[in-house]
Formats: structure tokens, sequence, C-alpha cells
């Protein structure tokens, strides 16, 4: 008998269905030589630093740098207090132990995430429950029934994976021993006031570094004019082209005086063709997704999205088989997935309208093993989803078109490029004049994407045209844009290598493939997501900002070199190194030690300086939106939600004990109220009849006509 030993119950779920066990017991599957039992992800935390030592209890200066001389776990917290192990999970430990102590087990097969936060998820539960039985690695990519059977078939031993969970723990108990330290020491040194601590971490600072760098761009950059000199010309069958005067490869005059000049020179002047060319053009399909390219696509496609949340749908999505392994940095397939990508592609596309279009091939752009590190790129199953989500249906859609995409035809135009010259005039330069046509949709008929054809009249080199018309237009510098989420992912991922490109060319790839990045794929989002939880930037439409705060930090926090892409890439890539055996944890390790008790005693000498400065004032009451009767802001109070205005008279008001409400078991809530005064009407789930049966309504709270008081009136969708 077997136990395996999945990172999530839904995980455990799809191997207990590969291996057709039916019979579930509390906590585990159990059936056909083998119990199937899971963790909630992280089952055990590492110590906080007064578990070790009660001094640690309050923070005080002279207690820091704390380094434990050996790092140990505990059942994790409850998230809701914090002093308190986690129930649940306290409860599955146990279950996990008694199957690991069964006499009839003799064999356990860590069947976590096959990348290093897995392997510590599987190992710190194995090795911290003790057991004398031979440890397995099922390494799997996706978790449909084919694939899981061929994984069983395919163990390994789990002390090959040693150099994995190496890299696992450095990661985890390097950030561990900078975030107490220096969160400590910065907090005591930099903040006035009690609150939330200030936040120092490996990754959070370069990250948030490259968004203030960014802003410091755009607060120094100086507009400019520019100008240029455009012109139409007439062929001999009346038919009129336009171009744009260039000298040498320079289109852009920062003189409008020169472009005058040239002006008066084209007065009565007539053009020749000088040059034609006609060349045809290959558009090849982007690459496919790794999860950085996959949370820019949809971040920058969609609203209201982040890369968190395109993490979480698209885990989803891989825990019901519906996709390969989603952190995955690499943006190609190992040479071995052929066989099995053509029966993907095979059943993925048998209803398309243009099938007749998708050929596979075996192209190196698409399955290349020295570009794929560790995972091979996000692709779909052969599994077809019947019943999905909006937001599943989103990512699914993206991942199965770019899919799709690497096997249809390459999209090709025609580039036809034309020069100008005038007769007669003394000019340095001359007037270009560009064309495109698309020729073959190819790919691009997989997400409609729209080439803007512009077509040139048939012209021979030669030929003669009329000057028709000439226009000075004046045109004004751009500074550079704000960072979004895709942009940031994008320079997270290659450490600033070429970030404005797909990340398609050698030095990226390189860079990507090596592990030299900020964070790794899985942990990037998480980190976006902490910068504006804890206050350091924040979001304007799809733009990431500096806060005050953040600002505040980079500009007073004396430890740079947290600050700087390349020590933290050069950090990032010592853990990759970890993985391919070609450096030590315990090199790395030391390197971190020595790092944290030398910024600490940096923070300690530093001068006295506020970053930070918490007030304890009561927070104002939040707007909720618009009075409908005065226009004054809606606010809540303890009782009702209530118009703002009420001392001179506006009596508006929804009751938190609305006996409307109450008779179908509701209470209005701070979203419904909003929705009411935003758009007059709010949808709300889960109203309760008189029989007791559940139901979904729109709900109108409108004035009646013959006094000021309001009542509410129920709507149904049809």
């Amino acid at each position: 008998m077997k136990l395996i030993i999945a990172e999530k119950p839904s995980v455990s779920k799809n191997i207990a269905d590969a291996l057709k066990i039916k019979g579930r017991q509390d906590g585990y599957f159990e059936g056909n030589g083998y119990i199937v039992t899971w963790a909630f992800g992280h089952l055990l935390q590492l110590y906080d630093a007064k578990d070790y030592d009660d001094k640690m209890s309050t923070w005080k200066m002279e207690n820091f740098p704390f380094i434990p001389q050996v790092f140990k776990y505990k059942v994790k917290s409850n998230p809701r207090d914090r002093e308190k192990p986690d129930t649940g999970a306290k409860k599955q430990l146990k279950i996990i132990q008694s199957l690991m102590r069964r006499p009839d087990v003799d064999g356990i097969i860590s069947a976590c995430d096959y990348d290093r936060e897995g392997q510590v998820i599987g190992d710190s539960i194995i090795y911290n429950l003790k057991t004398d039985k031979t440890v397995y690695r099922l390494l799997l990519n996706e978790w449909t029934p084919a694939e899981v059977m061929n994984g069983l078939e395919n163990i390994k031993l789990n002390t090959e994976l040693r150099p994995l969970q190496d890299a696992g723990v450095s990661r985890q108990w390097a950030d561990w021993v900078i975030g107490i330290n220096l969160t400590s020491v910065a907090t005591l040194k930099y903040q006035k006031g009690k609150g939330k601590a200030l936040n120092i971490g490996r990754v959070l600072l370069p990250t948030l570094k490259i968004i203030y760098d960014r802003d410091k761009e755009i607060e120094k950059f100086v507009p400019e004019n520019y100008y240029k000199l455009q012109a139409t010309f007439k062929t001999k069958d009346e038919q009129e082209y336009e171009g744009t005067y260039i000298e040498g490869k320079e289109e852009k005059f920062k003189s409008k005086e020169t472009l005058e000049e040239i002006q008066q020179k084209l007065i009565d002047k007539p053009g020749i063709v000088s040059d034609k060319q006609v060349q045809k053009k290959k558009e090849y399909p982007p690459f496919l997704f790794n999860l950085s390219n996959l949370q820019g696509y949809i971040t920058n496609k969609y609203k209201g999205w982040t890369s968190d949340k395109v993490l979480k749908v698209a885990q989803s999505l891989y825990e019901k088989k519906f996709i390969t392994y989603p952190r995955t940095a690499s943006v190609a397939l190992e040479e071995s997935l052929v066989g099995k990508t053509a029966k993907v592609l095979e059943t993925l596309t048998e209803d398309l309208p243009y099938k007749d279009e998708v050929k596979f091939v075996k192209s190196k752009r698409i399955f290349d093993n020295s570009k794929v590190e560790s995972h091979s790129a996000i692709v779909p199953t052969y599994l077809k989803p019947k019943k999905l989500s909006t937001d599943e249906e989103q990512v699914y859609q993206a991942i199965k078109n770019r899919f799709i995409m690497q096997f249809m035809p390459v999209a090709e135009y025609e580039e036809t490029r034309i020069e100008t010259k005038i007769t007669g005039a003394d000019l340095k330069g001359l007037f270009i004049s560009k064309g495109k046509v698309q020729l073959v949709e190819g790919w691009k008929k997989v997400e409609k994407v729209q080439s803007k054809d512009t077509i040139l009249p048939l012209v021979q080199v030669n030929d003669d045209v009329d000057l028709v018309k000439h226009e000075i237009t004046t045109h004004v510098t751009k500074p550079p844009k704000q960072h979004t989420e895709r942009t940031l992912l994008r320079v997270m991922e290659t450490c600033g290598k070429n970030y404005d490109g797909e990340g398609t060319d050698e030095e990226s790839l390189n860079a990507i493939l090596s592990g030299f990045s900020i964070g790794t794929p899985a942990t990037r989002a998480e980190t976006i997501k902490k910068l504006k939880d804890v206050g350091y930037i924040t979001t304007q439409n799809k733009n990431l900002l500096c806060t005050d705060l953040g600002r505040k930090l980079i500009e007073t926090f004396p430890i740079k070199d947290l600050f700087n892409l390349e020590f933290t890439g050069r950090l990032e890539k010592s853990l990759n190194d970890i993985e391919k055996r070609s450096f030590t944890k315990d090199e790395f390790l030391q390197l971190i030690f020595d790092f944290t008790t030398k910024a600490v005693e940096t923070i300690k000498n530093e001068k006295e300086i506020t970053i930070n400065e918490v007030a304890s004032q009561r927070k104002p009451n939040e707007i909720i939106g618009k009075c409908p009767v005065c226009g004054h802001a809606v606010i809540e109070g303890q009782k009702g939600f209530g118009c703002s205005n009420w001392k001179n008279g506006c009596k508006f008001v929804i009751w938190k004990n609305d006996k409307f409400l109450a008779t179908m078991k509701k209470k209005p809530t701070k979203t419904m109220v909003k929705a009411l005064l935003k758009n007059g009407i709010a949808p709300v789930k889960g109203l309760t009849s008189k029989k007791g049966n559940k139901f979904d309504a729109n709900l109108r709270y409108e004035k009646n006509a013959d006094n000021e008081y309001f009542s509410w009136k129920m709507e149904f969708d049809k």
C-alpha cells in the first residue's frame, strides 16, 4: 500500500479519480492499493521569532539581528488569531501522521506541485512527522487521468529532488531572516506611532524601486516640440499618396525654420519616383504563454484583472485538469511532448471553422528543450471544459487560442516603400511613403486580429508625379508611460533586460531561463499585491504609482542593495544554481546571514528620520455615494446609511434593520447601497420567501410621490 500526499484536496480528488478509488474517509481516499490524502498548501510554517526566545515577544533594537541556530516548524497559525494553531491544519496533520504510521503502508509519495514551494510543502510535512519508510516523488505537469497513471509508473526517489528542496528552504529561510530582522529594525527606527509595520522584503523593495524610477522619469520629463514635413503626391492616373520628408534617417526636426526653408524650395516643383521596394514579410504568432506573459496579456486586455487574480484562475483551471502547470517561466514545450501535443491539438480543433488550416508541425519554435526550465509553457490538456465561469473562460480561451495559433499558417503581408524626389530642387532629403497589405491572415484568424492595410497606388521607378500639397505638422515628445502590471512583470522577469518586447529575444530568454530575475513566476503576483496592501503603491486605472510612503522609504532606507535589480537578480540566480547543484544551500544562507547582520548594524547607526508617522485619529466616514435628494455624501452610521446633510433637514436614510428587507431575512450591505446610489438598482442574491425558498431579485429604493420618504420596489430578470 502506497500513501500519496497531494498539495490540495482538489488535486487528491483528481488522483483518486485517476486510480478509480471510490472510498472516501475522513481526510483521505482509500482503494486499489493506494491511500490518497492532502495538505491545504502549507500545513506547517516557520517558527515566529518569539517561539525561539521569549525576549523576542516585544521588538527591541538590542535584540537584533536575530538568526536562529536551527530553523523549526510549527502548525500554521489560525488566520483570525495568530497566537493559536489552525484547527483544520492540526487535524489534517494528525490524519497524515496516522496514515504514515499504518503498518500496511510501505512507501510514501509526495504529489505536491513540481516546484520549490511544492517540494518544501511535501518535505516539511513528511520529515517533520518523521518516517523510516521510503519517500518517493510524483512529478507531474498536469492532472489528467492519463498523466497521473503515467506519472505513478515513473515515480522517483525523493532524495533525487534534494537540490530542489535545498533551493526551496533557502528561499524560505532567507526571506524569513531578511523580513523579520529588517522589518522590525526599520519599523523601530523609522516609524512613529503604532500601526502596520514598515514592510521590508528581498523581492518587495526592488519591485517598488522599478515603479519609483518610472515615476521619477515622468516627473523629470520635459516635453519638446518637433516638426514633420508631410506632402501629398498625385500620379498620372489621378491617384494620391502621402510621403514624409526624411534627411538621412531623420524625419523629426527640432527646427521649424529648417522645414519652412525646404517648403519654399517645393513651390511649383514636380516629383519623381526615385525608388520602389516591395517585400513579402512573415509574421509569426507570439510564443506560447509562460505565467508572466499570460498575466500581462490578461491584465492588459480585460478590465478589473490583477496578476494575482490571473494566477488564481489559472491555478483553478490546472486543478480542474484543463491546462498544464501554470507557474512556469518557459515559452516552449519539451521535445518529448510532440506526440501528446498532436493529440491535444486534434481534440481542441475538431469543431473550428478553420480546422482545415490547422496543421501539426514539430517546430523548434514550439518544441525546444534548451528553452524549457523545469516546466514547459502553459497549454491546454486533452480534456475539454463543459462549463467554466466567465473568469475561467477568459483565461482558458487565451491559453487555448495561443496554443492553436502555433499550428496555423504564418501570416504574410506585403510591404511597399516608395521614395519620391523633388525635381529641380536642391534638397538633401526625399519623401518616404510606406504601404502594407495583408496577404495571408494565417494565425490572426484565431483571435480575429485586425491588420491595418495602407494601400499605395501602383507606380514605377522614374514615374513623374505632381506635388499637390505640403504642410508642416507640429508634434510633442511624450513622457514614458506609467508601469502597468504587464510592464512591471516583464521587468521583474528579466531584471530589466529588454522588457518592452514580448520576451522572445535571446538575451531576455537566457535571463529568464537562468533564473536571473526578481522573484519567481509563482511569487511575482503576490509581490505586486503586497505592495498595494502595505500602501507602498497605488493603482490609477491600469497604471501603478508610488505612494508618498513608498517614495519616502526608497529615498531614506539606507540598505541600497535591496533596491538594486542586479543584487536581487543574483540572489534569485543563486537559488536557481542550488537547484542545478552549482551552488550550495550553506553558501547561500551564509551570504544572507552576513548581509542581514551588516544591514541591521547600518540601520542602527543611521540618523533618526521618520519615514512613516501613524496618526491615531479616528477614521473619517467612508463616502458610500451621492444622496438622491440633495446631492450631499451618503455615509455609513451605526444604525443606517444616511445623508451627511441630515442636520439641515435631509431625511434620506436606509436603515440597517429595514423591516421590508427583514421579511426576506436580509440586511442592507454597503455594496447594495453603493449600487443603488450609483445605478438606481441593486442585484440582491439569497432573499428568502415566506415559504423559506431562496431567490434573487433586483431592488430599487424610490421616493414616494406623496411624501418625502422612500419605498422598496422589486424586479426580476426575465
